[in-house]
C-alpha cells in the first residue's frame, strides 16, 4: 500500500462524516504549503487537477 493510500484512508476514517467547503480545503492546503514549502508544486498540481476535473476541454 502506498503512503498516500494510508493517508487518504486515515483522513476518511477520522473526518469522513464531516462536510467541508472548498474554501476550508483551500485554507488547509495553504496552511500546509506555508509550513511545508517543498510540497507547493504538488499541492498546486492537485488543486489545478481538482479545479479542472469536470472541464471537458482538459
Amino acid at each position: 500500500m502506498y503512503f498516500t493510500d494510508r493517508g487518504i484512508e486515515e483522513l476518511e476514517r477520522r473526518r469522513g462524516d464531516e462536510e467541508v467547503t472548498l474554501a476550508w480545503l483551500a485554507e488547509r492546503l495553504q496552511e500546509f504549503t506555508d509550513t511545508h514549502p517543498e510540497f507547493e508544486t504538488a499541492v498546486e498540481r492537485f488543486s489545478t487537477w481538482l479545479a479542472r476535473l469536470d472541464d471537458p476541454d482538459d
